[in-house]
């Protein structure tokens, strides 16, 4: 069996490496390294027309990120080849797996204190994206190498003014709940942003 350990080991931490190694093997799937997408951090197909598993990753992820993104597909895989579609993508079946799959690295003290912490609070359960728990991101976002250029909703001060990748300009409102409001200046329509999308502080006159 072909060993990815020194490959995966650009991406996770060296003693990761190994086991995620051999879950490619054991599965037969198709592990690919993407271009970073806004939407989502990584990706789980399950086979079709002859095509095997497909797990993709962001390749811009910070070591710990790459790694609870990489399991949490993994629990995707295990999941479907014990119930193929019959269950819901993140319910009760997928939960279990992404506990059960995650154990070792917890055991091999891989992640670090803080990360660790966080981790074990998200696993009483777990959701659709370690993004949605504030706590686990912001701490994974300590990690990243360039944490001093990224800026999030929550970042910005209420009535401040921001841009998104497309160069569109809002400006920042109360809070809702969850969200934040935030006005459009061009066509001043309301939408919705959740706080750790990153945005791009502006001055607005």
């Amino acid at each position: 069996m072909p060993d990815f350990s020194k490959q995966l080991s650009k991406y996770i931490p060296d003693s990761a490496a190994p086991i995620i190694s051999q879950w490619i093997n054991d599965t037969g799937c198709r592990f690919k390294v993407t271009k970073s997408r806004a939407s989502k951090l990584g990706d789980y197909r399950s086979p079709h027309r002859n095509e095997p598993h497909q797990i993709t990753v962001n390749h811009d992820l910070n070591p710990y990120s790459f790694l609870i993104t990489t399991v949490h597909e993994f629990a995707h895989l295990k999941t479907w080849q014990q119930f193929k579609n019959k269950v819901k993508p993140h319910g009760g079946e997928w939960k279990q797996n992404f506990k059960a799959l995650m154990d070792p690295f917890l055991r091999l003290n891989i992640f670090p204190a803080d990360v660790t912490l966080a981790l074990v609070k998200y696993m009483n359960n777990p959701a659709a994206s370690s993004c949605t728990d504030l706590t686990l991101f912001r701490v994974l976002r300590l990690h990243d190498s360039k944490q001093s250029e990224i800026f999030t909703i929550e970042s910005i001060e209420i009535d401040g003014y921001f841009s998104i990748k497309s160069g569109r300009v809002f400006q920042k409102q109360e809070k809702l709940r969850k969200r934040y409001k935030c006005l459009e200046v061009s066509t001043q329509r309301i939408y919705l942003f959740h706080p750790i999308a990153e945005v791009f502080p502006i001055e607005h006159a």
